[in-house]
């Protein structure tokens, strides 16, 4: 839903008049246009808490902890001699802006209300607005994330690559329609209340999309390890994790039915080997199949390496380090014949026996929490985890017939993509939301919409 459907829904004041800024146009005839310096204090002086104690305990917000949209998780906190040197300091009632890419764009900025002792530092990378009497802290919130405020601010950023910052200037020198303060409370109790009401059907959405996820990945659990037919006789597996499977299944270990590689090939270049294309980690993490048109980064190996770690079609390719362990043995499968493509390091590659082993099938083991469990509980490490070539080899999967393995694979490709696009359209609808949102925000705090008899 865009800005002028949000118009359409609710009345416009009843006379306007030119502001002055291009990209504002005209604002309610009693609203007057300043610049936030005239308004707010920036970045105010910790002098000013010079006399309070120094052990005094006070909030500490790291950037994770502000919020997108509003919002300060304030579960750190620290004597004030600790973080009264070197952290942006803020008080109740101070609106905070995240300032450093992408975080600014992001939105991320919050009222600060709740602090210990009603005093809080953070990052370095926040500025700070200090409403005066003039201007309503709630009002001035939304206003700092407003659509234009994000967007002109985010051309003013200076700086490179991911170090751009929006500089105090703009925050000074940004000009913005002011109602007076009573209409910017109206307003801004308006907004509490759409928001909120809005944030509620998003968190519903956000719900039926975990549900469905959880439904995927019971139905991937449950075809690999119990088949398809209801009806099936089933024995017991003896392994406790797995239970009961169907009587004519097999447990078979990983090393019996395909052929596993650990891959060593790294994104370095080097003089005499020949160019190949690498398939990294985030091309296995981030997506279920592996297609020829990936932009796959480009670096060199040998020959030898060429002929041990080509990937085919049809083979799986698995996580072997991460950072959690339970990021370890995500599958991809690869759907496409691909052209000089060489599995990379972190990287597992497994190629089925195809005389007894489906490849996709085997993808679809992989990415049940039932099969892949074993794999992650069996890697070590503390900062980082790997899964060891012995525990991968040994790994048990449970092995229907192949004319039945295949029948799994169909199913689950059709019954996944079903849930993929439900999934698919919830997401719409949340971004929608979203739209919905920012616009209704953009749309009061800048006078398009009358909403005054709405906020009683």
């Amino acid at each position: 839903m865009n800005r002028a459907a949000t118009q359409h829904k609710r009345a416009a004041y009843p006379a306007y008049k030119p502001s002055g800024i291009e990209w504002l146009g005209s604002v309610p005839s009693a609203w007057h246009v300043a610049r936030l310096r005239f308004l707010v204090k920036t970045n105010p002086s910790k002098s000013e808490i010079r006399g309070i104690p120094q052990d005094t305990v006070v909030s500490f917000v790291p950037m994770d902890a502000v919020g997108e949209y509003g919002g300060l998780r304030l579960e750190q906190r620290h004597a004030l001699e600790d973080v009264a040197n070197g952290y942006t300091y803020f008080r109740d009632g101070d609106v905070v802006v995240a300032k450093i890419t992408p975080c600014f764009e992001n939105g991320k900025g919050s009222i600060a209300d709740g602090l210990e002792n009603g005093i809080g530092f953070g990052t370095t990378e926040l500025h700070v607005l200090r409403p005066s009497s003039f201007m309503d802290r709630n009002y001035l919130f939304y206003l700092t994330i407003s659509h234009a405020f994000r967007q002109i601010g985010a051309s003013y950023m200076y700086g490179a690559g991911g170090q751009k910052r929006v500089p105090d200037d703009f925050i000074r020198d940004f000009r913005h329609p002011i109602p007076a303060i009573d209409e910017q409370r109206a307003i801004a109790a308006f907004l509490d209340r759409e928001t909120a009401r809005i944030d509620g059907l998003i968190e519903k959405k956000r719900r039926q999309i975990e549900l469905l996820r959880e439904k995927r990945s019971a139905l991937i659990s449950h075809a690999v390890t119990k088949g398809l037919d209801p009806n099936a006789k089933m024995k017991d597996s003896g392994i406790e994790w797995l239970g009961e499977i169907p009587e004519h299944w097999e447990l078979r270990r990983l090393k019996y039915i395909a052929s596993v590689q650990f891959s060593n090939v790294d994104k370095n270049t080097f003089e005499g080997e020949e160019p190949v294309r690498l398939c990294n980690y985030i091309d296995v993490y981030k997506n279920e199949l592996i297609k020829d048109d990936f932009e796959f980064m480009q670096a060199t190996a040998t020959r030898a390496e060429i002929r041990k770690f080509t990937l085919r079609q049809g083979d799986v390719v698995i996580t072997k380090d991460s950072e959690s362990w339970t990021d370890i043995a995500v599958p991809a499968y690869v759907a496409d014949q691909l052209q000089g493509v060489i599995c990379g390091y972190h990287l597992a590659q497994i190629r089925a026996k195809f005389q007894i082993l489906d490849g996709k099938y085997l993808f679809r083991a992989f990415a049940s929490k039932a099969i892949n469990y074993q794999f992650q509980v069996a890697s070590t490490g503390i900062t980082r985890y790997g899964l060891g070539n012995y525990w991968l080899e040994n790994g048990l999967l449970v092995l229907p017939p192949l004319p039945e393995q295949r029948a799994i694979a169909a199913f689950l490709d059709r019954e996944t993509a079903r849930i993929d696009s439900l999934i698919e359209k919830v997401e719409k609808s949340i971004e929608l939301l979203r739209e919905y949102r920012t616009a209704l925000i953009s749309a009061a705090v800048t006078g398009r919409i009358d909403v005054r008899k709405e906020a009683v």
